[in-house]
């Protein structure tokens, strides 16, 4: 029960959109515990489709959050993606903001 001094937490404008939309919260879930994936693994662990899941990493890139780098492995081309410090940091945020709202 709300009192009648307590406010809910404003949510739309504490929560990092790009982040809280589920499947780029589940990439950068994913890419928060490792120091880098590759594609192939992402692919598998998210469950999206590669046209999706490139659509996300894009828009995780062009806002700094994901690192992307194409290298070759015994002549097999490789992606790998890592969080950068940035989307470390607005993950971190994320979370707090979550966990505030879900101890209210």
């Amino acid at each position: 029960m709300i009192e009648n001094n307590e406010t809910i937490p404003e949510s739309n404008d504490s929560i990092d959109r790009l982040i809280h939309e589920p499947a780029r919260l589940k990439i950068i879930l994913y890419l928060y515990v490792v120091e880098s994936a590759d594609f192939v693994y992402l692919l598998r662990q998210t469950g999206l489709t590669k046209g999706n899941l490139s659509a996300h990493l894009q828009k995780l890139e062009h806002n700094g959050y994901v690192e992307i780098t194409k290298e070759f492995l015994n002549r097999i081309p490789r992606t790998l993606i890592s969080l950068t410090e940035r989307g470390k940091t607005a993950f971190e945020e994320y979370r707090v903001v979550i966990k505030e709202m879900l101890n209210y």
